[in-house]
């Protein structure tokens, strides 16, 4: 007869004062090992040697019944636990899907985010059980997970994908597969000084801050690591604003007409794009090298949009310096002072009448 030795991982929690989900328990006819770390629970001892003898007692040979759940009989909490198989799997609560039972949050996941700066901060040999208590789930492309200005509870952990960082129309950082955000949630400023959005399909862990607070406040390096983490994204944040600031102006239509702002644009052969809120909505304009390539405005396109814009007196502006690919590649609308000539005739024309 064999030597006997079964594993059973936990599966449900329910207040239980010393394990939590995806901890191991090993179970022999000498022994019980429970979680590393962790103390022996003397009623688990109890109930686990009543276990060994019922299944030193099933037929050998029989299979193991790894759908089935068996219960501590409780303290102060309850706890549930699965026997395994070595490669089985076993249903995690965690992230809804099966999972390798000697590897609670699942080879891929490791293999996309082993070894990354988050992962090597955390706890030595706990790893798997903390990214247990994270919810997996994905977002499509263009959806917002963060609002900027608003509460954000969650801390969240790229699996695979892309997430972009913006402050209205600046682009503060892009985070691929081990990068976390969220991280002011968990100390403790709630409110969301940046927008994050998915720029792909993307998957993602994420827990609540303050759970991940209460599972790991106190240790050290992990500490450490969202101190650093958040010195380095608000130095992002400062280098950003400071370049953007540097790559545009703004200001008042009614301080500078449309037809002199063109000329500037022109006259210093400008690229970029000239971004307008006017009393009819929002005009765009793009000037490669100081060429008129594109424009919009009021239901109209190029040379009509153009003429449009020139007759406004009020509104406010914003040029920012570089173009798309495609901008680059494209066709010019007109001559630029034949367009410019035009446009002031309208003008004139516009206010005699």
């Amino acid at each position: 007869m064999k030597p006997f030795k079964s594993v059973f991982f936990i599966v449900e929690e329910k207040n239980c004062p010393l394990y939590e989900v995806g901890e191991k328990l090993v179970l022999s006819e000498k022994t019980l090992s429970c979680p590393e770390g962790k103390e022996t629970c003397l009623i688990l001892v109890r109930d686990m040697t009543q276990l060994l003898f019922q299944l030193l007692g099933e037929k050998e040979g029989a299979g193991i019944d790894t759908g089935r759940k068996y219960n501590c009989t409780g303290c102060t909490g309850l706890i549930k636990f699965s026997r395994q198989e070595a490669g089985s799997t076993i249903e995690s609560p965690a992230t809804g899907g099966s999972v390798p039972a000697a590897d609670w949050i699942g080879r891929g996941i490791k293999e996309k985010i082993g070894g990354t700066p988050f992962l090597r901060s955390l706890p030595a040999g706990q790893a798997d059980r903390i990214l247990s208590q994270f919810s997996r789930t994905f977002f499509e492309e263009g959806v917002v997970l963060i609002q900027k200005g608003e509460q954000n509870l969650n801390l969240y952990l790229v699996v695979e994908g892309e997430l972009l960082v913006e402050d209205d129309t600046i682009l503060l950082a892009t985070l691929a597969a081990g990068d976390l955000c969220g991280e002011m949630s968990c100390l403790g400023a709630d409110i969301a000084v940046a927008t994050v959005r998915a720029a792909k399909k993307t998957e993602v862990l994420v827990i609540e801050g303050k759970k991940f607070d209460s599972l790991l406040g106190t240790n050290g390096s992990v500490q450490a690591f969202l101190a650093q983490l958040m010195a380095v994204r608000l130095r992002e944040i400062n280098v950003a604003r400071a370049r953007d600031f540097e790559s545009c102006m703004s200001g008042r239509l009614d301080e500078i007409v449309p037809a002199e702002l063109f000329q500037i644009f022109h006259m210093h052969q400008k690229t970029g794009v000239l971004a307008m809120d006017l009393p009819r909505g929002k005009g765009k304009v793009s000037f490669r090298e100081g060429c008129l390539i594109n424009a919009s405005y009021a239901g109209e396109k190029s040379q009509d949009a153009i003429f449009k814009i020139l007759v406004e007196k009020k509104g406010v502006y914003r040029f920012t310096t570089g173009l798309s690919p495609k901008e680059m590649k494209a066709a010019e609308i007109g001559d630029f002072m034949m367009l410019l000539m035009e446009g002031v005739r309208r003008v004139d024309d516009e206010q005699e009448g």
